[in-house]
């Protein structure tokens, strides 16, 4: 072989090992692209796996809040037509419209369902002043800040102009950055006292270490007095003179029975009872809120609904129609 031959030989031979070396990055290349387009493919079946799953899970939550908001409406009416039944039947017993919790069940699933006369709610377009600002103070708003907001509260919906000592008219909602004018008309919503001066979300919708007034709040009463008959504690500690040991008597009274007359109270109430008075009912509405939360077994989370209904037509006739509704809604506590 000349020495020419081996040169070409050994630069041949060189040639060959680099395109071997070429091919051999190629294929790692290849392999590794196919690897990640792979990985992102599970990833992607995974993702929209959990996602079809959680999807699924709550809808199931929602069917079964529904379903309690169902069972609680027929509950209602079962009330009006048998709730002056003096014997029981066991399975038939008769809802309490207080916020007393009840639970259903349907299937692997359950529901928790309480129901809530209006008139055991403060009207804000009814209530008086003295019982807005309780109210306020027992949610744990300042004395001083429970004045201002009442006396806003008192401004905002009446027909006059005139500032009350802490309140707030049109010349302070137009000096704000988005100005508008005081309503001097009744509230349409519970929702609109965000636009009183003083009133922020955490006082009405509440956090993680305190409840809000929403729950404790209607428009739909129609009344100026508080129905002790379905009156949660808060409402009731908004009264004037009343004390959290009247309160608990008051709830563990009616426990067996519904109270038909104020007169009941006297013993209970003692010498509050004239000041009281003033301020309560045994009376209750055509309306009821209802809040429903539906859950699965083994699983974490509930869906939860608020609903108020109207009761309408006669008493035969089993028919309503809801004023508000939504779903779903942030449960605090």
């Amino acid at each position: 072989m000349t020495p020419e031959n081996a040169t070409g030989c050994r630069l041949n031979g060189k040639s060959f090992y680099a395109q071997r070396g070429v091919a051999l990055l190629m294929v790692l290349w290849v392999l590794t692209i196919l690897m990640v387009i792979v990985l992102s493919f599970s990833f992607m079946v995974k993702t929209d796996t959990l996602s079809t799953l959680s999807f699924k899970e709550g809808t199931e939550r929602k069917f079964l809040a529904e379903a309690g908001i169902e069972r609680g409406i027929a509950e209602i009416f079962y009330r009006n037509f048998y709730k002056d039944q003096t014997v029981e039947l066991e399975g038939k017993e008769v809802w309490k419209t207080d916020g007393t919790p009840y639970d259903g069940k349907l299937g692997d699933g359950s529901y928790t369902v309480r129901i809530t006369d209006e008139s055991g709610k403060v009207d804000i377009n009814r209530a008086s002043e003295l019982i807005l600002k309780n109210l306020l103070i027992n949610a744990g708003v300042e004395a001083e800040e429970a004045d201002s907001i009442g006396d806003c509260i008192m401004d905002w919906k009446d027909t006059d102009d005139f500032v009350r000592l802490h309140g707030a008219e049109s010349d302070y909602y137009m000096s704000l950055p988005n100005p508008y004018k005081a309503k001097n008309a009744p509230f349409d919503t519970v929702e609109e006292l965000l636009l009183v001066k003083g009133m922020t979300p955490e006082i009405l919708y509440g956090s993680e270490d305190k409840k809000g007034i929403i729950g404790f709040i209607t428009i739909n009463s129609r009344m100026n007095r508080i129905n002790v008959n379905a009156a949660p504690e808060e409402v009731l500690m908004a009264i004037p003179n009343m004390t959290p040991e009247l309160a608990e008597a008051i709830i563990n009274y009616r426990q067996d029975k519904e109270i038909k007359n104020l007169q009941e109270l006297q013993g209970i109430l003692g010498e509050n009872y004239k000041i009281m008075a003033n301020y309560i009912t045994v009376s209750g509405t055509n309306m009821f809120t209802i809040d429903s939360t539906g859950g699965k077994e083994n699983e974490k989370g509930v869906y939860a609904i608020r609903a108020t209904v109207m009761l309408t037509g006669g008493a035969d006739t089993h028919t309503h129609q809801y004023v508000y509704y939504k779903s779903p809604i942030t449960l605090i506590q």
